[in-house]
């Protein structure tokens, strides 16, 4: 084992970027970042992380062949310390949203189960695992809207919404990339069940109701918005489309459409921001 291993399992760079994003949230919900919203940052990457590490050590197997070089295939973390390092931070994330308001702390308690749940269960079955993806994703919005109060949370709900459908898109040829792995491990799904090129059309079908529920936004900040946001839902669209010609994974892969969809939302995080600031 070593101290590398411990720290690549977190996915440090995706839990900070989370922590990052609910104090974009904030600043979205409210125009402004106080200095008590670090909490969201620590609250956010620990959960984050803790979820990273879960999820590792329930996929031990899986990750053997689809990605071997992650830390408990490769030997750097060992199963049991993976699981313990887990509970460590999930409780830090959760002693930390202790002092955040009611709506926050629910917020973190309920997605401490989910992940935990979508670790050891969820991720196996299909659409309810890719579900519980988005809705964590689409959450970080609703997280920094409640640190500010409920009206602010209601105001984070239809960027919320957008976010769990682009990310259905994402999660839907995440599996579609790894079948091979996902039969192996004996996950069920969607790709596995009805096949590549089916899956792909319907992760489309997500990328445009994204699209669509991206102009809601339009009616608080303005054509301004609704330019950015059109550029957006080109890049989320154009790497959706990449993929329907694809039968195989390896054509999934080859596509790159899942790190284009990836570079799209964080667009949309950037646009949304923007507005927020100067519309």
């Amino acid at each position: 084992m070593s101290a590398t291993g411990f720290f690549k399992i977190t996915r440090p760079a995706n839990a900070v970027v989370s922590g990052i994003t609910a104090i974009i949230a904030y600043l979205i919900a409210t125009g402004t970042v106080i200095p008590s919203a670090v909490l969201l940052l620590v609250i956010v990457t620990l959960i984050t992380a803790a979820g990273n590490v879960i999820n590792d050590y329930f996929d031990a197997d899986i990750d053997r062949i689809n990605r071997p070089s992650r830390p408990i295939p490769s030997g750097t973390v060992s199963p049991i310390a993976a699981r313990g390092f887990a509970v460590t931070l999930f409780l830090a994330g959760l002693l930390a949203a202790l002092f955040t308001p009611p709506l926050c702390l629910s917020i973190a308690l309920i997605n401490t189960l989910i992940l935990v749940l979508y670790a050891a269960k969820l991720k196996s079955l299909p659409v309810v695992g890719n579900a519980a993806v988005a809705y964590l994703t689409a959450s970080i919005f609703l997280f920094g809207g409640a640190f500010a109060g409920g009206n602010a949370l209601i105001l984070m709900l239809p960027l919320a919404v957008i976010t769990f459908l682009a990310t259905m898109a994402r999660e839907l040829l995440k599996d579609a990339e790894d079948v091979e792995g996902d039969a192996a491990g004996g996950a069920d799904t969607l790709p596995i069940r009805i096949g590549i090129r089916s899956t792909s059309y319907i992760a489309l079908g997500f990328a445009l109701f994204a699209a669509v529920a991206s102009v809601v936004p339009y009616l608080r900040w303005g054509m301004w918005y609704l330019i950015g946001i059109f550029i957006v839902d080109l890049i989320i669209i154009a790497a959706a489309v990449r993929t329907l010609p694809c039968k195989t994974p390896e054509c999934v892969r080859a596509s790159r459409s899942t790190t284009l969809l990836k570079a799209g939302m964080f667009a949309a995080l950037v646009v949304f921001a923007l507005s927020a600031v100067f519309l």
